[in-house]
């Protein structure tokens, strides 16, 4: 090989300096002229708005200064390019300059404070929205992530640009990721896939849902994604005939009748096809479904008109035709779809839409810029997303972790759904699996929190019944009803779940108040004090602040509920305060020190908690020995969990009496409970046809309700072993309904279960 040397007429090298500038000239020019291509697309803007964006662009390009991407270009290539996209669905000037700032709080130590100086409050409030908590100290990934979807989603709930420059934002980086590290691409684009893909869909951006599943799945699933983009790649080439054919018929047809229409081909994705094949144990051959032909037309009855000429032209394959334009979609979506037997029996998929219905169908939500840039009235996509994004603030107010309130959304942004109609035939849609319960709330979170019942078509059926499309859904309601702790276990949506768990959490703070409160008086009275100071006491000024400074609580009412869950013990409290009243000048009450000192041996003293079962979350009666009325009973301050009441003689209360004493208190049965009480049964039986049905005439003749039964899985025996959990009102209701039951010639024995046993 001969080397060619460079003649004395070359150019001579530059040096490292000049090479540096000139790479340095290069990234500026490819910037501003990435730049120019965008303003290109901002003439709906007007020269005002135009003139906004570049002020933006100007900041933003002296903000990221010398930041690279992975790929090597300049860093505002990527600000531009998320414009660019906003820009494509018609977003106003605002929008677009929070795209081309959406990274400067976050990357370039730009504050808050000097973006609302330089483009205003609403362009600063978007940025913010956008930005991450990467600055606040988290314990775990997870919760930082949490809080950080929690903050976007909740500006999105007040201002939805936010999201849409975000999926934007999302987009770009998914179109780029070859150039990051690939220990990168699996936790992103899960990320993507798990997340900003459904939301893209629930907000009806179904050209970016496709675009984002894709790319997701091209990143997580490499060689895959390659296969299967050959597969399709050579059935288009194979089919290439046939669509054509397909294509002239119906163009044929249509001409025939004297409608203008526009035709597009439509190609099933790649991960949806992957989906299918996966979900259905299907090979590619047998996925039929992956052409389709979208026909626009005129207006809403072209839709109907055009259907009909096509099932005269091909065989409709029955099951295959869904009316979406009557019942919308939960995001907005309208279409008639169809699926028809065409040439060589091959199954293609026709859509049939107005050019509304197919703008909103591409742009869902953004659809509204593009509608109010086009000048049409009466937008039918600003009520898009609506709903649900007023949801997630209702769900913000009532939950105030970010986990729990991720874990509430995610639960939203599931696609499926089903239609269900009211008595008065509205329609609604709720996620697939929802139940009556989700329904009532869905209404309303007072119809939600006063069920009772439900029905079906007319049917009354339990509340965790699961709806079906169709179904018309009737709510039973009592005004002293309210939310069941079980219904966590069958609830669907989001807003259901976060109602149930705020009533709960509220009404058990409500009720550990009042019993704290009970306590403090009884641990007072031990100390010879007949009462608690008031809340401003003039003859006792400040004793409250000192008393919360003491115990590190915020407020009385906190102090309250901290006793009545345990966390503060009463006695503890009670002697500081009564420390602080004698100070001002409080007196013991001698008699009532006496006489308290005198009965603190005794299970019970005059300031014992009285139970009548209107207790709710603050109370507990322990499960291992189910107390009722008329048992000698204890009750234990258990660190968090309120009073549980335990009978005298369980092996359980007994053993933490030992280890734990100062946490039990006195306290004793209401004369009249408001309720009946549960405690178990063992009734053993001679085995024979009808013995079950026997027993439980007889529990019922005792009026004694039956709440489960256990029968044991010993199989064929002579005698048989039945234990019931069975509701009474007292001790003397069950030895009456248990007298019953010994007189019945088929019982050998029936005896309450006791603890230990």
């Amino acid at each position: 090989m001969t080397a060619v040397l460079p003649s004395s007429s070359a150019t001579p090298p530059k040096s490292a300096a000049a090479a540096a500038g000139s790479a340095t000239t290069a990234a500026a020019n490819a910037a501003a002229a990435s730049f120019a291509a965008l303003v290109d697309g901002l003439g709906y803007l007007g020269p005002a708005g135009i003139e906004q964006v570049r002020q933006a662009y100007r900041f933003a390009d002296a903000a990221h200064l010398g930041q690279l991407r992975n790929s090597g270009e300049p860093y505002i290539t990527h600000p531009i390019a998320v414009a660019a996209q906003c820009a494509v669905w018609k977003l106003d000037a605002q929008a677009l300059m929070a795209a081309l700032l959406h990274d400067a709080l976050e990357d370039c130590g730009v504050t808050k404070a000097e973006l609302v100086d330089r483009f205003g409050l609403q362009v600063a409030e978007l940025v913010d929205g956008l930005t991450k908590l990467d600055k606040l100290q988290f314990n775990t990934r997870e919760e930082n992530q949490a809080e950080s979807f929690r903050k976007m989603l909740l500006a999105m709930a007040r201002d939805v640009r936010v999201i849409l420059i975000k999926l934007a934002d999302r987009t770009h980086n998914m179109r780029t990721m070859s150039d990051m590290p690939k220990s990168k691409w699996g936790r992103i684009a899960s990320e993507t896939l798990e997340i900003y893909a459904p939301i893209a869909h629930r907000l009806g951006l179904n050209q970016t849902y496709r675009e984002l599943q894709d790319l997701s799945f091209r990143h997580l699933h490499p060689w895959r994604y390659a296969i299967l983009a050959k597969a399709v790649a050579k059935a288009r080439s194979r089919r290439r005939d046939l669509i054509q054919k397909v294509q002239a018929d119906v163009d044929a047809a249509f001409a025939t009748l004297g409608m203008r229409i526009r035709m597009a081909g439509r190609e099933k994705t790649l991960f949806s096809i992957y989906c299918k094949m996966d979900e259905k144990h299907l090979s590619f051959a047998q996925v039929t479904d992956i052409y389709g032909f979208r026909i626009i037309v005129p207006g809403i009855t072209d839709c109907y008109t055009a259907l009909g000429v096509l099932h005269q032209m091909y065989k409709p394959v029955p099951g295959k035709f869904k009316d979406h334009i009557a019942i919308a979609k939960v995001n907005g979506y309208q279409s008639l779809h169809t699926t028809l037997v065409g040439p060589s029996g091959i199954n293609i998929e026709f859509q049939m839409r107005t050019e509304e219905m197919h703008m909103v169908a591409e742009a869902g939500v953004a659809a509204h810029w593009l509608y109010k840039a086009s000048d049409h009235e009466g937008d039918p996509s600003e009520r898009l997303g609506t709903q649900w994004l007023q949801s997630l603030l209702d769900i913000q107010n009532e939950t105030r972790d970010a986990a729990e309130f991720w874990d509430h959304v995610k639960v939203d942004l599931f696609p499926d759904a089903v239609y269900v109609f009211t008595p008065k035939s509205q329609i609604m849609a709720l996620p697939r699996g929802a139940t009556i319960v989700d329904f009532a709330y869905a209404i309303h979170s007072n119809i939600g929190d006063r069920t009772v019942a439900g029905k079906i078509n007319g049917e009354q059926v339990p509340l965790r019944t699961e709806l079906k499309n169709g179904d018309v859904v009737e709510v039973v309601t009592a005004p002293v009803s309210s939310p069941n702790p079980a219904w966590l276990g069958f609830v669907r949506t989001g807003r259901a779940r976060s109602k149930i768990r705020h009533y709960l959490k509220t009404l058990a703070q409500t009720e550990s108040e009042s019993l704290g409160e009970k306590l403090l008086i009884q641990a007072l009275r031990a100390e010879g004090i007949d009462r608690l100071p008031e809340t401003r006491d003039p003859h006792f000024p400040g004793i409250w602040d000192k008393l919360l400074r003491f115990t590190g609580n915020k407020t009385r009412s906190e102090l309250m509920t901290d006793i009545g869950l345990g966390k503060r013990i009463a006695s503890m409290v009670a002697k500081r305060l009564t420390v602080l009243m004698t100070e001002g000048g409080e007196k013991r009450d001698a008699l009532l020190l006496t006489r308290e000192r005198y009965t603190s041996h005794e299970k019970l003293s005059q300031g014992a908690v009285l139970l009548d079962g209107s207790e709710n979350a603050s109370v507990k009666y322990a499960p291992c020995c189910r107390p009722i009325p008329g048992d000698a009973i204890v009750g234990y301050l258990g660190r968090g969990e309120g009073l549980v009441v335990h009978t005298a003689d369980c092996a359980t209360a007994k053993r933490l009496q030992h280890k734990d004493s100062e946490r039990f208190i006195a306290v004793d049965w209401a004369d009249e409970p408001v309720r009946p009480f549960e405690t178990g049964l063992v009734v053993t039986v001679t085995n024979g046809k009808g013995v079950l049905a026997r027993v439980a005439a007889d529990l019922a003749a005792s009026e004694v309700d039956i709440t489960h039964v256990d029968m044991g899985d010993e199989g064929p025996a002579s005698t048989a072993e039945l234990r019931f959990l069975v509701s009474v009102q007292d001790t003397p209701h069950l030895d009456a309904a248990l007298r019953h039951l010994q007189r019945t010639p088929t019982v050998l024995r029936a005896a309450r279960i006791k603890p230990g046993a």
